[in-house]
């Protein structure tokens, strides 16, 4: 292993609120990437030398999820990545784009993959679509990048007029500080002719679902992906999701066939993960994580071995 990214999921586990049935002890963190150093008799596709980066369900290869798919994730169902070595059967990993650095392509398996299910498979984002897009974590950046790449409008939120500031850069099109407009939906209507956007990338959870609903169009969709904000919803207006015709669609990643997908796509577009400024060397991993649950990052938090 060579290097590895941080999820929120992976600050769940550590931290012991994830899953309290978690087999004990394991290696967490779920992303990472690194260099073959040896391949047993029958592996074919790959050799000593090669830079690759691990599926997050090793078990997901194509096709649609599964209770048995699902059940294995790296980080929690499986041992993590956060080790100087580890061994996959070859079907879990794929080769590392010529282009991408080790750090990239290590911030790719689980918010990459996430964000291309969210924009692309399951959001059927097309030109001239508009989305609304949560915050500025891993998920977020990509969501805005594969959005744009699709050809959408995009609206990001948050709460950081700097971090506004850096999202505008990578390519959003009108940005909403939610401090000073705690009801967000309002504006992204505006900006929307009063229709609504077309899809919300949903990080927040229970604390945002409601702003999400309002925010939009009829017959448009919400890609439930986070729980940053909380993970019970008390308050969530239901008859206007019945009225308007809402699809509430659970995003859980995505399928080794979605990865190369993806790959595809950000090999075509020279597209490049966007990594937070600082690193941090294996020895300060508790650091790493001290800065997601402070969330002063932003992008990726990277971990280089």
């Amino acid at each position: 292993m060579t290097a590895a990214s941080l999820n929120y999921r992976d600050l769940l586990v550590v931290e012991g609120s994830y899953n309290p049935k978690l087999r004990l002890p394991m290696v967490p963190v779920s992303d990472g990437a690194g260099i073959v150093e040896a391949v047993g008799a029958r592996v074919k596709n790959f050799r000593p030398g090669d830079r690759v980066v691990p599926v997050f369900f090793q078990g997901w290869l194509e096709g649609k999820p599964t209770t048995e798919k699902l059940a294995t994730g790296l980080g929690a169902n499986l041992d993590g990545v956060l080790c100087e070595y580890r061994v996959f059967d070859e079907s879990g990993l794929l080769p590392i784009p010529d282009y991408l650095s080790n750090a990239e392509a290590a911030a790719l398996p689980c918010a990459g993959v996430t964000a291309w299910s969210a924009i692309v498979r399951l959001g059927g984002i097309r030109p001239g679509d508009t989305v609304l897009v949560q915050g500025t974590g891993g998920v977020a950046l990509f969501a805005l990048q594969f959005a744009k790449l699709m050809g959408a409008t995009v609206i990001l939120t948050s709460s950081s007029d700097a971090k506004l500031a850096r999202a505008k850069a990578l390519g959003a099109d009108h940005l909403i500080n939610y401090r000073d407009e705690p009801v967000w939906s309002r504006p992204a209507r505006v900006l929307t002719g009063g229709q609504g956007v077309d899809l919300v990338v949903e990080i927040g959870g229970a604390g945002t679902l409601e702003q999400s609903i309002r925010a939009v169009r009829v017959g448009g969709t919400i890609a439930l992906i986070g729980v940053v904000a909380g993970a019970a919803a008390s308050a969530v207006p239901l008859p206007l999701v019945v009225m308007r015709a809402v699809r509430m669609q659970g995003v859980t990643l995505g399928s080794r066939a979605d990865f190369e997908a993806m790959l595809r796509a950000c090999t075509r577009a020279q597209l490049h993960p966007v990594l937070d400024e600082r690193r941090f060397a294996f020895e300060q991993t508790p650091a790493a994580f001290a800065r997601m649950r402070a969330g002063e990052h932003f992008g990726k938090i990277i971990i280089e071995f």
